[in-house]
């Protein structure tokens, strides 16, 4: 082989590798991602401690389980259990994404309406796009249980699929990552709380745009 070539590859290989340790340092800094996946089983992760252990294997499968991670979840309060916030579960903030983009610098930036959250910033683990309206399947729906502010709803009528345990009849409070509707002429939608799901089944969260997917946080 010729030296000249031989260089130009070898520079091609340098450069490739300083690319890959660049995102692979990016995702270590990670603090929020959509998840990639869901649980298999619609809204059923087997209560938040299997939720929040979804967000931590999927982060430790892109070299950022150093940090606690979080599943962005409100709990109904049932019986003598009380309710759990999703705000209250995620840390203080600032969150970046794969990318280093910043999404939010605190609780209530996240929860106002400043927040840098939307399609295109409200990437996977992996760094990627998460499907929108427009997009087949559209994959939007996020699993949230939660009200604008990011806390629970009152007793009585249940917006979290049997608190995260259903994957049948029930429904489940989503958001739209990409802050769309469904329609050009619907107005923006909450990116944590837009409408029920259909059911707790992949195929009832499939039926309004989602796929069982969670948004995750670094609490710490």
């Amino acid at each position: 082989m010729h030296r000249s070539t031989l260089v130009t590859a070898a520079t091609v290989a340098l450069v490739a590798l300083g690319l890959a340790a660049g995102a692979q340092a990016q995702q270590s800094a990670m603090t929020f991602f959509v998840t990639s996946t869901g649980s298999g089983q619609g809204a059923d992760f087997g209560g938040l401690a299997g939720a929040d252990k979804h967000c931590q294997t999927l982060a430790t499968a892109v070299g950022a389980g150093g940090k606690t991670w979080r599943a962005y979840l409100s709990n109904t309060a049932t019986g003598g259990t009380p309710a759990v916030n999703a705000r209250d579960r995620i840390g203080t903030g600032p969150w970046r994404n794969a990318k280093g983009v910043v999404i939010a610098k605190s609780v209530a930036d996240l929860h106002g309406p400043g927040n840098n959250l939307n399609k295109q910033t409200a990437i996977s683990e992996k760094g990627e796009i998460v499907n929108g309206r427009g997009d087949t399947p559209n994959r939007h729906d996020i699993l949230t249980g939660s009200q604008p502010d990011g806390t629970a709803f009152p007793p009585g009528e249940d917006h979290t699929c049997g608190n995260w345990t259903k994957s049948g009849e029930g429904s489940a409070m989503v958001g739209h990552h990409d802050r769309l509707g469904l329609r050009d002429d619907e107005p923006s939608k909450s990116w944590n709380s837009s409408h029920p799901s259909r059911g707790c089944s992949d195929e009832g969260l499939r039926s309004t745009g989602g796929a069982g997917l969670l948004y995750c946080f670094a609490a710490n």
